[in-house]
């Protein structure tokens, strides 16, 4: 099958990113490089990018409390976390808002909205 001959649908449907790499993969790679490997040999011989080791290394060494640059592993999940409950929280105040807002027209402490405004 020749390339020119597939529908734009199908050529958009193929993925824009790989899946992550393992964690164990990972850290067999940050361990070669402080071996003494620089990320540019590592990845003529495996496929990660030299820049991608070179971030390996650095979460690191912040994980290991090696570097105080940036957040650390268990920081960056922390904060992910944090991030998805603030969403949440917000969600059911509006939520919460909406169904105050109905209950009090429908109690008729609140006159209806008008729609000639």
């Amino acid at each position: 099958m020749d390339v020119s001959s597939l529908s734009n649908q199908q050529v958009l449907t193929m993925p824009r990113t790989r899946p992550p790499y393992p964690q164990k993969f990972r850290d067999q790679i940050v361990e070669l490089a402080r071996n003494g490997r620089t990320p540019s040999d590592l990845a003529e011989e495996f496929e990660p990018t030299a820049t991608t080791t070179s971030g390996w290394l650095n979460q690191a060494d912040r994980d290991e409390g090696k570097s105080a640059e940036g957040l650390s592993s268990d920081e960056r999940e922390e904060l992910r976390e944090l991030r998805k409950k603030l969403r949440e929280l917000k969600q059911e105040r509006d939520i919460l808002a909406k169904a105050t807002a109905w209950f009090a027209r429908e109690k008729g402490d609140v006159p209806p909205k008008s729609s000639g405004s």
